[in-house]
């Protein structure tokens, strides 16, 4: 076992990770930028290092000062938490010539699964049901249109090193195709430095339902159950919840298999996500794989009683999974909801300041994970997303009473956010009785699109 890591990352997740390293008896090294000198994450760990400014590509994405970092503190492996160099594949390459452990897939494996028009054609020829679309990624409109007509409209435009929403657009027809198809490319490029996209037909109000699989070195796969993340705006999630209440036993479990094979398919190691477009019909298709742990991970740990993070640390340093696929049962339900230091009435406008006053709830299946205190200032550099709260509970009525409850006893003064919007959709009778698709938020709250 590893008995120093260094964490390539700031806010809840690097805060998740030092707490399971604790766990672990092992130590810790954060880094930070200037920005954070003052973040919770540099107090709890064993050691922290800054590696430069403020802004993210001089700091969390700068390669080679996060390496000099981890040898400097002789950290014998690096956790990626999510976003930042999570997929990365030219990192962990860097970290596997330092002789460095990088936690998570080989740089092979990020190469293969992160890029979404590779991942695509790997689950086309090793039979996973996709969305029909190119197989080939394309860099040219012209090109891009003439396979579209192929797919039929509306067809929907992604950058193959996509993430977070950035670079994809819904095309209706060939008025607006190239448009939107400059626009998702410009994005792609401006986010990813790539300019590689790919299509696929338009599912109409689908379901966003992902699969949770671990896998060790030694060919172990497992899945942990399936999470429905449709709450989303603007493709970034807001509501998570597991599991989900639409699909039926025998579909859950096709699902879960489905999701192995592909795994499988690529020899994949480590913590991963299948995501699947779900249709009315029952009928499900492949979207893409998270190469990484993901932020809604926790409503998944509550369901399954399986610690990701710690999992992940043993199958890199070469540990077989700690469960099999028969020892894993879901039991009741849980939901996460992601509070962002946002203006909901201003379209959502980042809000970054200072915490006056916060209270942070709790009791019997609540769970919050933050990294934000009573004076801590909130830096507009980074992402928005300051908490997650995390409920369990028997069922999803339950669950669902037992986050407004929860929300209605959490206060944060001093910036905006958007406690007030996730309670609203809590309370939507919709959502109560489960009719929800990738659509709902656009369908019920035009305004707050």
């Amino acid at each position: 076992m590893f008995h120093k890591i260094l964490i390539a990352n700031r806010g809840e997740i690097a805060i998740r990770i030092i707490r399971v390293c604790r766990e672990m008896g092992i130590q810790t090294v954060a880094v930070y930028s200037e920005a954070d000198k003052d973040a919770l994450h540099t107090q709890l760990a064993d050691e922290a290092i800054c590696i430069g400014p403020a802004a993210s590509k001089d700091s969390y994405l700068n390669m080679e000062r996060i390496l000099s970092a981890t040898i400097a503190s002789h950290a014998e492996a690096i956790h990626p938490g999510f976003g930042f160099l999570s997929e990365n594949s030219k990192f962990v390459e860097m970290c596997q010539k330092c002789h460095v452990a990088f936690i998570g897939p080989s740089a092979d494996l990020i190469q293969k699964m992160g890029n979404k028009s590779e991942a695509r054609k790997t689950m086309i020829e090793a039979g996973i049901p996709v969305v029909p679309g190119t197989k080939e990624p394309v860099h040219e409109a012209q090109e891009a249109l003439e396979k579209a007509k192929e797919i039929g409209f509306p067809v929907m435009i992604k950058a193959s090193s996509g993430g977070g929403g950035k670079g994809m657009r819904v095309s209706e027809s060939e008025e607006d195709f190239m448009d939107n198809f400059n626009m998702a490319q410009s994005e792609s490029v401006n986010a990813f430095a790539d300019d590689t996209m790919y299509l696929e037909r338009y599912v109409q109000r689908p379901r966003h339902v992902e699969v949770q699989i671990m896998a060790d070195k030694f060919g172990n796969v497992v899945h942990l159950g399936e999470r429905d993340c449709s709450i989303q705006r603007r493709h970034q999630k807001m509501i998570e919840e597991s599991p989900c209440c639409a699909i039926s036993e025998e579909l859950r479990q096709k699902m879960g298999e489905t999701a192995v094979r592909a795994a499988k398919a690529v020899g994949y190691e480590n913590a991963g996500t299948i995501e699947f477009l779900l249709d009315k019909s029952g009928e499900f298709f492949f979207m893409e794989m998270n190469t990484r742990i993901q932020v809604e991970h926790p409503v998944t740990e509550w369901v399954s009683g399986v610690d990701l993070i710690k999992e992940q640390i043993r199958v890199a340093a070469g540990m077989p999974l700690s469960v099999s696929q028969d020892e894993i049962q879901i039991t009741g339900h849980a939901i996460e909801c992601r509070i962002n230091a946002e203006d909901a009435d201003r379209h959502f406008m980042p809000c970054p300041g200072t915490i006056e006053n916060i209270h942070i709830p709790g009791g019997n299946g609540v769970r919050v994970d933050t990294a934000v205190y009573n004076g801590y200032t909130i830096p507009p550099y980074y992402d928005s997303m300051i908490m997650k709260i995390i409920v369990h509970d028997r069922d999803r009525k339950s669950a669902i009473d037992k986050m407004i409850s929860t929300l209605g006893e959490l206060v944060i003064e001093g910036v905006k956010t958007n406690i007030d919007f996730q309670y609203e959709l809590l309370n939507n009778e919709d959502f109560q009785s489960g009719d929800i698709t990738t659509h709902f938020i656009p369908e019920h709250y035009e305004d707050m699109e």
